[in-house]
């Protein structure tokens, strides 16, 4: 397996609901590393950017509102196999079909507030780190 770095976010519900330290804690339980993290309202540019791939959609004009509705908590993390793993950890997107033991398992509430972000691919995750930490975090 390949140590490699993705991008992670605990959205504006995770926050709110005071996840941010239990996200965290399963992170490195998990034996990720965060390497650069950051509290932040995400500006409504920057979140048009982040979901560019979603522009056409109907949902998109509620996504942004959403995620830019409040703090959000970013970071990078760094471990084996990094996007595949976290995208494990954090469980299916919609929470019914995630199962115990995921973040989205335990703690999300609806598909559309499902407290946390990973990138689904190496792609992804460069463009993400660079849009939230610039290029110098990719490594």
């Amino acid at each position: 397996m390949a140590r490699e770095r993705t991008f992670a976010m605990i959205k504006p519900d995770g926050v709110r609901r005071k996840l941010i330290g239990e996200v965290i804690a399963r992170l490195e339980r998990k034996g990720f590393e965060v390497v650069e993290l950051k509290q932040l309202t995400i500006p409504h540019e920057l979140a048009e950017r982040h979901y560019r791939e979603h522009r056409d959609k109907p949902f998109f004009r509620g996504l942004v509102s959403f995620i830019t509705g409040g703090p959000v908590v970013a970071m990078v993390i760094e471990g084996e196999n990094a996007i595949h793993e976290w995208r494990k950890l954090m469980g299916s997107t919609n929470p019914k079909d995630a199962a115990p033991g995921t973040i989205r398992g335990d703690f999300a509430l609806t598909i559309d507030e499902n407290v946390v972000h990973g990138s689904d691919s190496l792609t992804t995750a460069e463009h993400e780190i660079a849009l939230f930490f610039g290029a110098s975090a990719q490594r």
